[in-house]
């Protein structure tokens, strides 16, 4: 079941990452509802998330959680979505983001094109923020 988050893993196409582990990356969707809009996509092809194992998908979500701090941080927002919607791509994926409104939890509103400097400077912020809160060790070069 490879799919485009598999080719993105294994840097057959292009990503800005601000996650990773042994287990789980994260990194910037390219059409955001909000800018800092990031997946959370574990490196083990798996398709629907009800059919991972518990232990595996705890660790997820508290990556999740632990980016959700960034980009609240970075954004200074009010709360940081949490989404799993799956129609997109058959790999599992979380999506968090700074949310500001409930409109931003539409992802059906996401912009599908924005630019390649405010998704670069995403990265960074979350990147900061990251490193702010003691994560360093899991950011990417």
């Amino acid at each position: 079941m490879a799919s485009v988050f598999s080719a993105i893993i294994e840097g057959q196409l292009p990503g800005r990452f601000v996650w990773a582990d042994d287990e789980f990356v994260a990194f910037l969707t390219i059409a955001p509802v909000t800018p800092g809009h990031t997946l959370i996509v574990p490196r083990k092809e798996i398709d629907q998330w009800q059919d991972v194992d518990g232990a595996t998908f705890a660790r997820l979500n508290g990556v999740a959680q632990i980016i959700g701090k960034a980009v609240r941080q970075a954004w200074d927002a009010p709360r940081a979505g949490l989404l799993i919607a799956g129609l997109e791509v058959p790999h599992l994926h979380v999506h968090v983001f700074p949310a500001f409104t409930m409109g931003d939890f539409d992802i059906s509103g996401a912009d599908p094109n924005p630019s390649p400097e405010s998704l670069d400077e995403a990265q960074a912020k979350i990147k900061a923020a990251l490193r702010d809160l003691g994560h360093g060790a899991n950011i990417p070069e």
